[in-house]
């Protein structure tokens, strides 16, 4: 959780014992703040069985960057942006039958 810290000095971040927090303002111009989860990685679920965990790192550089955007959206730009290949989905038992 080293990196967690380095990316809340970074960023002027805040925390709590269970959360990094975000404040960002809105596109209205509304100051708004992200609460993620101290965990070392987040879960998204895409529906159908589909889900991908991200890096809890990857995931506030992706909010701190593009905060307007929904996260998996967010997630995608970074990782274009960095020119990194993003966490593959687990394989699944359907799969490994095709």
């Amino acid at each position: 959780m080293e990196e967690i810290a380095q990316l809340v000095q970074q960023y002027g971040l805040e925390e709590d014992p269970e959360h990094v927090i975000i404040p960002y303002t809105d596109k209205d111009g509304r100051k708004k703040r992200c609460y993620l989860l101290k965990r070392r990685f987040i879960r998204i679920l895409y529906g159908e069985g589909h889900s991908i965990d991200y890096p809890l790192a990857h995931v506030i550089e992706a909010t701190v960057k593009h905060p307007e955007l929904r996260l998996s959206e967010a997630l995608n730009l970074l990782y274009r942006e960095l020119d990194i290949k993003p966490p593959e989905p687990p394989e699944t038992e359907n799969s490994e039958q095709k």
